[in-house]
């Protein structure tokens, strides 16, 4: 299994659901969720051709396929847990999913785009900062924003089991990329920090934002807006090669400096899971592991 490690290390990643976990690989995903009776139900499905196409290959092209894929598959699979969750006739479909995302959207754009970059604005205006100082003023509060966003809602009850799972998601695929067996004695001791995490990304996007948008001359407000939307794509590109990167020789002592803020933030989105938990993120991983090995050819008595 160790042979061919360093070619799989980015195949494999996941994310916390509600109850449950999120396992995806290059061809198959699966979710494993703890339903009210205490049952798991696990449920896979085929990824889509690009995932395997050439294009899906190409450097900073296949960054925006991640990022395509963080933002329809995760909610697709958030939708999944919670209606696992809820009796049939309480399900969220339709205008009701409509409702749920469409404001937690806005949100996100006000609070973390429009927001700073208002902010900014004000400053270069009635303060007679320079371009330079109001674009890093920017980043900068908008950084601060997210940790403070992270930090308040980590104490929501229902957050923090999330993050149970969440941690118990890292500590699953860093077993496995141990070469350890996934049982839930074997998984426990594995750290619940990963340097490929979602929070890893998102953190970098943030970063390389300050360093991108301060090297841009002063624009008029709408100008501004735009040049932040329209740059995002590249933003998320160089933020996927840099994890990639930093993934690939996550042993080298110069990937363990690259990687501290990174692990340090996952301190806030991710705990320590239970028991229950890790059989939880165990299932996922499984699931998706023996239907790949089986389209493969491999046959699954090669999964973990």
């Amino acid at each position: 299994m160790k042979n061919n490690m360093e070619e799989r290390l980015p195949s494999y990643g996941g994310q916390a659901l509600i109850e449950g976990v999120m396992m995806r690989g290059k061809r198959i995903c699966a979710m494993a969720v703890r339903a009210p009776d205490k049952s798991i139900v696990v449920e896979t499905e085929e990824l889509g051709k690009i995932y395997q196409s050439r294009i899906a290959q190409l450097p900073f092209i296949r960054g925006l396929i991640t990022l395509w894929d963080a933002l329809a598959l995760g909610i697709r699979a958030l939708v999944f847990s919670a209606n696992i969750q809820v009796p049939e006739g309480e399900k969220i479909e339709g205008k009701m999913l409509a409702l749920t995302l469409v404001p937690s959207l806005l949100f996100a754009v006000a609070v973390f785009m429009l927001l700073p970059i208002g902010f900014a604005y004000l400053t270069e205006r009635f303060l007679s900062w320079n371009a330079w100082q109001s674009n890093l003023l920017e980043g900068i509060v908008r950084l601060g924003l997210l940790l403070a966003y992270l930090a308040a809602i980590r104490g929501i009850a229902d957050i923090r089991r999330v993050y149970m799972y969440h941690g118990a998601e890292h500590k699953t695929i860093n077993a496995f990329e141990d070469d350890a067996e996934l049982s839930v004695e074997n998984v426990r001791p594995y750290s619940r920090q990963h340097p490929r995490c979602g929070t890893a990304f998102l953190l970098t996007v943030f970063v390389f934002s300050i360093l991108l948008f301060s090297a841009i001359g002063p624009l008029p407000m709408l100008a501004r807006i735009t040049s932040r939307l329209l740059l995002l794509p590249l933003l998320a590109s160089l933020a996927y090669e840099y994890i990639r990167f930093t993934g690939k020789i996550r042993n080298h002592s110069l990937a363990k400096i690259l990687t501290t803020p990174n692990l340090w933030l996952q301190n806030m989105t991710t705990e320590e899971p239970d028991d229950d938990m890790l059989a939880i993120a165990i299932a996922a991983f499984n699931a998706m592991y023996t239907e790949e090995q089986r389209l493969v050819g491999e046959g699954s008595t090669n999964a973990p």
